[in-house]
């Protein structure tokens, strides 16, 4: 863990990488995480928060453990992503749902995955269809 120091206005980051950021509604806390986020993945970051607004109008933004949350009002959360030591990890909360499935299985039994790596290819036009798809599905109820 990095903590942070005092009259520092970064925050601290566990030892993976993930920003330590309050509990907070709205894009300004979205945004001072993707800030935080360390290195390339920070350019991750930006390119999902990009591609959530794009493809889910009428997004709702929040940190919740840390971690950025999107959902639709009334329908719950659909999409979340955490930084991890060598990848960025795509939560998608309806997951099991979409068309084809996100890669990466859950212990929860909706939940499905997607790892981003440094080196590898953003494949942007799938991760919007998966957008798409979980913004339309009711999500989890965490508001």
């Amino acid at each position: 863990m990095t903590p942070k120091t005092e009259g520092s206005t970064k925050p601290g980051r566990n030892a993976g990488g993930n920003p330590y950021i309050p509990r907070g509604d709205g894009d300004g806390s979205v945004q001072a995480y993707v800030s935080a986020m360390p290195g390339w993945k920070q350019a991750i970051g930006r390119r999902l928060d990009a591609l959530v607004e794009t493809h889910a109008p009428g997004v709702r933004k929040a940190i919740r453990w840390n971690t950025p949350f999107y959902g639709i009002e009334g329908q719950g959360w659909f999409l979340a992503f955490y930084c991890y030591k060598r990848y960025v990890q795509v939560t998608f909360l309806n997951g099991a749902q979409l068309d084809p499935l996100p890669p990466g299985p859950s212990k929860v039994q909706n939940v499905r995955y997607l790892h981003i790596h440094e080196d590898d290819e953003f494949e942007e036009e799938r991760l919007a269809n998966w957008i798409e798809q979980a913004a339309a599905r009711p999500g989890e109820k965490l508001f």
